[in-house]
């Protein structure tokens, strides 16, 4: 005996929309498997833009729900090592890694560097007295342990009307490979030919004197805690802690107190932006980008850029990603951030320039 069953033709149309919905799901985890995935993107490096990054990324995650970034400040050098290494996606540095250095690691891709904010490295101290002004060369004798006292005749010269006290000073350096610190000791071998000869300039050095602690934070915290000390900071940690910071003479004879306005007033002297036609950043000239001791009477003597380095690899979801953020970061919406966290916009030129390369 034959059965035929009828079925009814609205269950027909669900079974149909439920094996096209299947083959469709399916077809789309085939093409993309991190459809609906969350992409986790790791970077190392520098400490000196820690606070606008963090904003930075946490900002752009409201805005693409599906990225998130880990962040890890550990001073440039260990960003740029771990990037080599391939065991992160990103690295921060205050200096563009040269390309000889590029070149000598034989890898099989080149490096993006581009500039995200203006910072500077201020010098902060640890003492009633206010307003201490001093300049290049002076600074470079205190970090050689060549003057040991806040009332020696050099700083009290530079000081008049301000009673120093006889005390002992204490420098703090970076224990890290940092690049603050060679921002710092750039700065100090452009204004002193005693300083550049020995120890010279670097990421970390053989430090004449003093005591070191890790990070721009482990400087600030020790300068809080010790009476007498002077050390150097990026202006953002220096503003948070609100610690002391010197009025620095310039390459104009001025004393500049160190300021948001004065880093974009030392960017502006950078004459040879309008004069850069392309800028390549797989092959970065960092002296092109120097505005150390810069001239301008307005101009903090140590302002720079600091940079994100990410791999060229072709045909990566996590470049693409990163190249998204870095537009991001560098068009008005991220730049707009960076006043109240301590740090200046780039100039717009610049800004533009390097929007248009990535």
């Amino acid at each position: 005996m034959n059965i035929t069953l009828k079925i009814p033709n609205t269950i027909i149309a669900m079974l149909k929309l439920t094996l096209t919905l299947t083959i469709v799901l399916t077809y789309s985890l085939t093409i993309n498997p991190l459809m609906g995935q969350t992409v986790a993107i790791n970077g190392a490096g520098a400490t000196f833009p820690y606070p606008i990054y963090i904003k930075w990324f946490s900002e752009y995650q409201k805005e693409v729900s599906n990225v998130k970034f880990n962040y890890q400040p550990m001073g440039s050098s260990g960003g740029v090592r771990q990037l080599f290494s391939q065991t992160i996606d990103f690295a921060a540095s205050d200096v563009p890694v040269s390309v000889e250095e590029i070149k000598s690691k034989k890898l099989e891709w080149n490096i993006l560097q581009i500039p995200t904010v203006l910072g500077s490295v201020v010098i902060v101290y640890n003492l009633n007295e206010k307003n201490v002004k001093l300049d290049g060369n002076t600074l470079s004798n205190i970090f050689k342990g060549k003057i040991k006292k806040w009332d020696d005749q050099l700083i009290a010269s530079l000081n008049p009307g301000i009673k120093l006290p006889n005390k002992e000073i204490l420098v703090v350096h970076r224990s890290d490979g940092s690049g603050t610190t060679e921002i710092f000791t750039n700065y100090l071998s452009m204004v002193s030919i005693d300083w550049k000869s020995s120890p010279g300039s670097g990421k970390a050095l053989s430090w004449p004197t003093g005591i070191g602690a890790k990070g721009n934070d482990g400087i600030s915290a020790m300068i809080k805690q010790t009476p007498g000390s002077i050390g150097y900071v990026e202006y953002a940690f220096a503003v948070n802690n609100n610690l002391s910071m010197v009025a620095l003479k310039n390459s104009s004879g001025k004393f500049v107190t160190p300021s948001i306005n004065a880093m974009v007033k030392a960017a502006s002297e950078l004459k040879n932006v309008s004069q850069i036609s392309q800028i390549d950043i797989q092959n970065l000239d960092a002296n092109k980008m120097n505005i150390l001791n810069i001239s301008g009477d307005e101009s903090y003597p140590i302002t720079s850029f600091t940079y994100i380095l990410i791999p060229n690899k072709k045909q990566n979801e996590k470049i693409e990603h990163l190249k998204k953020f870095i537009r991001w970061a560098l068009d008005n919406k991220g730049q707009k951030m960076t006043n109240a966290l301590s740090y200046a916009p780039l100039p717009e030129e610049l800004r533009k320039k390097f929007i248009d390369s990535i």
